[in-house]
């Protein structure tokens, strides 16, 4: 994929949605491409975070250890955004992100993120927009196992 494939890729995702074209071109640039063959674990749960990644292609699972074992609260595909928390927050994994699929990520350093969103504000604000959904949906995901357990 090219740069200027990679930044139209980037102005599709929300977060990077009103960003300048040079930024984002700086931040393709920047940021790493990776392969994720099926199966294979993107972020473990626990592992200290100095990563986000952008799913291009691909679907992954966002897994959570539980007291009956691991528990599938969200799936993952393109466009989605994943494993921001633990830099965000300066704490461990929250979760395991593993490709259900292959997975092609676009994987963004701590320190370039940090960047991003203090340049541009409004990159903040969707991204708690984001996380406020995902607490939504975790939460239901783990008053249903709690039910069915």
């Amino acid at each position: 994929m090219s740069l200027a494939e990679e930044v139209e890729l980037l102005k599709r995702i929300p977060l990077f949605a009103n960003i300048d074209t040079s930024k984002l071109k700086l931040l393709a640039f920047t940021s790493e491409r990776v392969r994720f063959p099926a199966g294979q674990v993107l972020c473990r749960q626990g592992e200290i975070g100095r990563a986000a990644f952008i799913i291009i292609d691909g679907e992954a699972d966002v897994v959570v250890d539980a007291e009956t074992g691991p528990l599938t609260v969200a799936s993952v595909g393109r466009n989605d955004f994943v494993g921001e928390i633990a830099i965000l927050c300066d704490v461990p994994r929250t979760a395991t992100v593993q490709a259900r699929t292959d997975v092609t990520a676009l994987v963004i350093a701590k320190d370039q993120f940090f960047r991003m969103i203090t340049e541009f504000p409004q990159m903040a604000i969707e991204i708690m927009r984001v996380l406020a959904l995902r607490l939504e949906r975790t939460t239901k995901e783990a008053a249903r196992a709690r039910l069915t357990a």
